[in-house]
């Protein structure tokens, strides 16, 4: 389903993605509008799903999870139950915080938070453990140069 968004509704979301702690007023405020116009529109883009659950962004670094791997997985089983399996590993480990299935060479790519590199290796062997893949690499992020985020609405 396709939600209709006006200019205002896109000034609104760029102000809530940027902080959404920030009141109503002050998000008014900055988008030109007034209280009211503006919970509406909240309300109306919440309820259609395009603003979802809203969390907190903690620092990783700062709570004792500094390496960061991107983890390539390339796989000869593409049958529906290791697909589930596979998917049941991913969703039941915290470590990971994202994970993408992909068109071309690499089947699927993860981001993995974790300590070091032998909690990397802990994880590794579970997963592998769990399901059968084929081929993994590994690649330690050694500097996050950019992170966000903020959708270019």
């Amino acid at each position: 389903m396709t939600v209709r968004i006006d200019e205002m509704d896109r000034k609104i979301l760029r102000a809530v993605q940027r902080d959404a702690d920030r009141s109503l007023d002050e998000i008014a405020r900055e988008v030109g509008s007034s209280k009211t116009p503006v919970w509406n529109r909240l309300r109306k883009l919440r309820e259609a799903g395009v603003i979802g659950q809203q969390t907190a962004i903690l620092d990783p670094e700062k709570l004792g999870l500094e390496a960061c791997f991107f983890v390539l997985i390339r796989t000869s089983e593409h049958e529906a139950d290791w697909q589930r399996r596979f998917l049941e590993a991913l969703r039941a480990r915290p470590e990971v915080q994202e994970a993408h299935r992909l068109a071309g060479d690499i089947d699927y790519i993860l981001k993995v938070r974790v300590p070091n590199a032998r909690a990397y290796d802990a994880f590794y062997q579970a997963l592998i453990a769990e399901v059968r893949i084929h081929n993994v690499t590994a690649l330690l992020s050694m500097e996050e140069l950019k992170y966000s985020t903020e959708l270019p609405i």
